[in-house]
């Protein structure tokens, strides 16, 4: 790839800032798989965000935006940032529900459970809090 100038960087930065100020997400999906001894442990989370539809695909977004209420539909879903700290959220509770399935499963041990649960919880703190500081979504 040939280098860019500054001024295409500068268009390129520019089209990058508006895009995620205006990019909205509306679901964040996780999957787990665990694997011991006796086979596979697997979980999947979907969340959606403030919606009552059983899997939300953005339909009620397009059937608002048909009906003129297009700012509800440009604003519905989640910013970047709450994205990222809604799929931390997500993706936790993913981890652990995976390593709860592995255990009773007889794939590991309650020590093993345990370490994995202290593990996980302490990592995805961690990601949830550079998340919170980082005010741009992430990158």
């Amino acid at each position: 790839m040939d280098k860019l100038t500054d001024s295409e960087k500068q268009v390129l930065k520019d089209a990058l800032d508006n895009v995620k100020k205006h990019v909205r997400i509306t679901k964040v999906v996780c999957t787990r798989s665990v694997k011991g001894r006796g086979g596979d442990n697997y979980v999947g989370f979907s969340a959606a965000w403030d919606t009552i539809q059983d899997d939300s695909g953005g339909g009620a977004d397009l059937n608002s935006a048909q009906d003129g209420d297009v700012e509800q539909a440009q604003h519905g879903g989640m910013t970047l940032k709450e994205g990222r700290i809604a799929a931390h959220v997500i993706a936790m509770q993913a981890d652990l529900a995976a390593h709860e399935h592995a255990t009773a499963g007889g794939n590991l041990s309650a020590e093993q459970l345990e370490n994995a649960r202290r593990a996980i919880k302490n990592n995805y703190t961690t990601l949830m809090v550079e998340s919170l500081r980082n005010g741009n979504g992430g990158g």
